[in-house]
C-alpha cells in the first residue's frame, strides 16, 4: 500500500514538473511570436508549490533531506535516537501551526482571485496545510519505523549503512 502511494506521489511529482516545463516553454515560444499568455506565470508558480511540497514529503520518506552531522554523527546510537525523537516531537510540533494557520490563511483567501486567472487564491494556499499534514505524517511513519527497528538501530531522519546498501542503484553486467 504504501509502495502505491510512494509511485502514486513520484506520479504527481513528475505530473507536476512536467506541466512547470510545458507552461513555460509555451509561454516564452507565444511571446516570442507577440502573444504572450499572460496566465501562465502564475499557473507555474502554483504548480511549483505544489511540487515543493510534495518533493519536501518524498524526501522526508526517504530519509533524503540534507543534514549536519558533524556534531551527532559522534553520539552513539541510543544518544542519537533520542536526539532525533526530540527534534521530531519540535518539528511536528510546528508543522501543526503551520497546518491550523495554513488553513486559516486558505480561509481568508477564498474570494481573492489569483493573478490574471480566475483562480481562488486558495488552490496556493492551501497547498500549506496539505504539504504540512504530509510531512507529519511521513514523520510519525519514519519514527514508528526507527522505535520497531532500535534492534537493527534505525534512525528517524538518517540512513543507516543497510538502508544505503538497499536504496543504491545497482548496475548488472
Amino acid at each position: 500500500m504504501l509502495k502505491r502511494l510512494a509511485q502514486l506521489e513520484l506520479a504527481i511529482c513528475f505530473a507536476l514538473l512536467a506541466g512547470i516545463t510545458g507552461l513555460v516553454f509555451t509561454a516564452s515560444i507565444m511571446r516570442f511570436f507577440g502573444h504572450p499568455l499572460i496566465w501562465s506565470v502564475d499557473m507555474a508558480q502554483l504548480l511549483f508549490v505544489w511540487l515543493c511540497f510534495f518533493g519536501a514529503n518524498k524526501a522526508m520518506r526517504e530519509k533524503g533531506h540534507l543534514g549536519m552531522e558533524v556534531l551527532v554523527s559522534r553520539l552513539g546510537y541510543q544518544r542519537r535516537f533520542w536526539l532525533e525523537v526530540a527534534c521530531t516531537v519540535l518539528i511536528f510540533a510546528f508543522l501543526m501551526v503551520l497546518v491550523v494557520e495554513g488553513w486559516k490563511l486558505t480561509m481568508l483567501n477564498r474570494e481573492r482571485t489569483f493573478g490574471d486567472s480566475t483562480l481562488s487564491y486558495a488552490w496556493v494556499t492551501v497547498s500549506v496545510p496539505v504539504g504540512c499534514l504530509l510531512l507529519a505524517s511521513t514523520l510519525i511513519y519514519n519514527m514508528v519505523n526507527a522505535f520497531r527497528g532500535r534492534d537493527r538501530e534505525l534512525l528517524i531522519y538518517n540512513r543507516t549503512r543497510a538502508e544505503m546498501d538497499a536504496a543504491a542503484p545497482t548496475v548488472d553486467l
